[in-house]
């Protein structure tokens, strides 16, 4: 299940009330007393010192009204945010998912085998020389007659900062290891930001499903998304009886390495999570690549905003690239491209690719290579 704000009405505790409709009413509500009360109708002018004292005066009721509209909105789902939004989480028991920091593996390597072992602390810091550190997991040693061992480390800094780093990249000891050289035999990664407000009202929104073990679709939802915060979209399948397979892909719509793919199985796993019968796996989508080759035209009648439709163009093929690959399962439509381009101000657009491409649920398409193409201005 997935919590989508556009199918929730939108609420207004003040009436959507705007600033310029409180002068108005208080303009209006002073004018009819003072007929009332004196016998005489006044017209309040513009620069009357009457109007400028109800004008004030209204600019700190709408802030008050402004207050009360957003305090009422921060016990909603749809509008909650930041602690507001950790307080309605807590009612249904989901939390907000802390930063967790990026890991890899080091190799520590002496030239010569020595008749004793070498130690290496635990913490013992590395650097590739970027201000980003990792300290080793655990104890370890190089056994006497051995020139070399590996042990995790985590980076020092929670966060997405320690991702990314190749294998190889990591060369640089910070503590002192007279003889010992170091390296990465594998590329940090994992890190990830505390979790966004957008992803945590989802999952207060699908909370109802951990009530349940992993059976129901949305149960596997739920629970795969808890086993890890850079979990983007989740589609599950089960191809035969018993047998459960479930395709994710990261939030920023990288498709997941191997070593992801086990941390989710074995979370799903959990016997306090998987139904006793099921067989689950957790499973990266296929990729399905495409091309965007397009060229557009812009009318002549707007010649003086070339520059800007050429801009708006780029970014509406960016945002047609990121819609098309966040979504499992989510089959290839040019059309959407062009509706996109039109919308940024093109006036015709020629698409050599993407072509229309179905897509199932076990795979997701990518984009590959751009070429955007201005064909120039044409008659309207």
């Amino acid at each position: 299940m997935e919590y989508i704000a556009d199918n929730i009405p939108d609420i207004s505790f003040i009436d959507d009330a705007t600033i310029d409709q409180i002068l108005a009413q208080m303009i209006s509500d002073y004018q009819s007393k003072y007929e009332e009360v004196t016998g005489n109708k006044r017209t309040l002018a513009q620069a009357d010192p009457d109007r400028l004292i109800l004008y004030a005066a209204s600019i700190q009721i709408y802030q008050a009204m402004q207050y009360a509209d957003t305090a009422g909105k921060m016990g909603l789902l749809k509008y909650s945010r930041e602690d507001f939004l950790d307080n309605l989480g807590a009612l249904r028991g989901v939390s907000r998912i802390q930063a967790a920091p990026a890991t890899c593996i080091l190799q520590f390597s002496i030239e010569n085998a020595l008749t004793s072992a070498t130690p290496i602390v635990a913490g013992c810091r590395v650097t590739s020389g970027n201000d980003v550190f990792f300290a080793t997991d655990e104890y370890a040693e190089i056994p006497a007659g051995e020139t070399s061992i590996t042990v995790t480390a985590t980076c020092t800094e929670a966060g997405t900062i320690g991702n990314d780093l190749v294998a190889g990249e990591i060369t640089t000891l910070v503590n002192t290891l007279p003889g010992v050289s170091v390296v990465n035999i594998s590329a940090t990664e994992g890190g990830s930001d505390i979790e966004s407000d957008d992803d945590l009202r989802d999952r207060i929104y699908a909370a109802a499903n951990s009530y349940s073990v992993a059976g129901p679709t949305g149960a596997y939802e739920y629970h795969t998304k808890m086993a890890d915060s850079t979990i983007g979209d989740v589609v599950v399948d089960s191809p035969t009886p018993g047998v459960v397979d479930v395709y994710f892909i990261k939030e920023d719509g990288d498709i997941p390495d191997e070593a992801l793919c086990e941390k989710v199985t074995d979370y799903l796993n959990d016997r306090n999570i998987r139904p006793l019968t099921d067989q689950v796996t957790a499973k990266a989508p296929t990729a399905v690549n495409y091309n965007v080759t397009v060229t557009y035209y812009i009318a002549a009648s707007k010649k003086s905003a070339v520059e800007t439709i050429q801009s708006n163009i780029n970014t509406a093929v960016t945002v047609y690239n990121n819609w098309q690959t966040e979504k499992i399962g989510r089959d290839i439509v040019p059309d959407y491209l062009i509706q996109k381009m039109m919308e940024a101000g093109a006036k015709r657009v020629e698409v050599t690719s993407p072509v229309f491409t179905i897509i199932d649920d076990s795979m997701v398409a990518r984009v590959e290579n751009v070429t955007i193409t201005y064909g120039g201005l044409e008659s309207d």
